[in-house]
């Protein structure tokens, strides 16, 4: 069987979860030959964990990806260098899959996007692993049917993101402006605001009010509502938090003929009879409301999560197969968080698209002022529980 010959740079936590579904042959057509990691410590830790004798090791990227040895290649480094690593990639002809977020600014993701154009060889895909959950799936295919009319209201409250201070101190760079660039909305969820635009669409404004720090000891942002307006009036909010020990995962979508929910794993449809408008126009009870049936809807059942995606990057290079997100479309969900945090940081309702030098002189002017834990020491942990859910 033809696979492909990846590498992938940064073997920390998401990383190691990629090798770990390699080497237990959760992905047939790809073979691991390569690991990157400027941290030597990690690094050894790599070569003891029996990925295989033919995979070389290397403690610059740039090496791996002159080596000749490797043809696709996942960037799982600290956010700041997804970007620049892609980028490598692409200059190369080097199939490049990128880990969440995009980037830390749409300014410098746009940047990517537009190297990706130039290199239509290169197979640029994003680990939005979430969207192979057949829940997402599902709701998406009835949301956009156009059987239930327009999106009314949509809200998504995902405070179950709970972290210890703990979690923070385990690297310097965690929950800092200069290491991460942003704290819940850019490290948890990335993947809740990929979904909330993949199925409903962007917004077109917003307004954010954030705390920093609030729950924690750290300088970026830990509790976050955020009310948005689509084009057609209908509105939204998002909630989320790394504070609330026991929190909730909660998406309601209100439409016109439908009203659909997810939580604790089911999405539950309530179908109406009629639209609102028509069972308005017609009714003549004040206190009547439209008739409708309640069910759980069925899916195919099918959440492959990050080997599904990596499958359907490997199919794509090797068979011209569809991918599971297409790289560009990282910076979507992106533009959500950067307009979210710009709002804070101003004060005041954005419209999208938005002004994003005006974000980038923003955001540097954190990073500036920005600390860093000294005496804190890296800890790694295997995070694959927490991708079998909704989350």
């Amino acid at each position: 069987m033809e696979k492909i010959k990846l590498g992938i740079i940064g073997i920390g936590n998401m990383g190691s979860g990629h090798a770990n579904n390699i080497k237990a042959g959760k992905c047939p057509e790809t073979e691991l030959v390569a690991i990157s990691d400027a941290n030597s410590e990690r690094l050894e830790w790599a070569k003891k964990q029996g990925y295989g004798d033919s995979v070389k090791y290397f403690n610059n990227a740039e090496e791996m990806l002159d080596s000749g040895h490797i043809n696709a290649c996942i960037v799982a480094t600290a956010h700041y260098d997804h970007v620049r690593y892609a980028i490598e990639c692409m200059q190369r002809g080097i199939h490049v899959m990128v880990e969440k977020p995009a980037g830390v600014y749409t300014k410098q993701v746009r940047e990517m996007n537009r190297e990706a154009d130039i290199h239509p060889e290169v197979v640029f895909a994003m680990m939005f692993n979430q969207r192979t959950n057949c829940i997402y799936r599902k709701l998406r295919e009835l949301v956009q049917s156009g059987n239930y009319g327009q999106i009314r209201r949509t809200n998504w409250i995902i405070t179950d993101w709970y972290r210890p201070q703990c979690y923070y101190d385990s690297g310097s760079w965690r929950a800092t402006w200069s290491g991460e660039g942003g704290g819940v909305l850019l490290n948890q969820c990335p993947h809740q605001l990929d979904l909330w635009q993949w199925i409903c669409g962007m917004p077109v404004k917003l307004h954010s009010h954030m705390y920093f720090g609030k729950w924690h000891d750290i300088e970026v942002e830990d509790d976050v509502t955020t009310f948005v307006e689509y084009a057609n009036g209908a509105t939204g909010v998002f909630v989320t938090s790394t504070g609330d020990a026991h929190g909730t995962n909660r998406l309601e979508i209100q439409m016109d003929k439908a009203a659909f929910v997810v939580e604790n794993g089911k999405l539950v449809m309530t179908e109406y009879a009629m639209t609102e408008q028509e069972f308005s126009k017609i009714n003549k009870q004040p206190f009547a409301t439209v008739n409708s049936t309640m069910h759980e809807v069925q899916t195919d059942g099918e959440n492959p999560q990050h080997p599904g995606v990596i499958n359907a990057w490997a199919n794509a290079i090797l068979h011209g197969g569809n991918l599971v997100a297409d790289g560009r479309e990282g910076i979507n969900g992106l533009t959500l968080s950067n307009a979210m945090h710009l709002s804070a940081f101003l004060g005041k309702e954005i419209t999208i698209p938005f002004d994003e030098d005006v974000y980038y002189n923003e955001l540097m002017k954190r990073v500036k002022g920005s600390r860093r834990k000294d005496a804190s020491k890296a800890v790694f942990a295997d995070t694959s529980d927490s991708y079998n859910g909704n989350k």
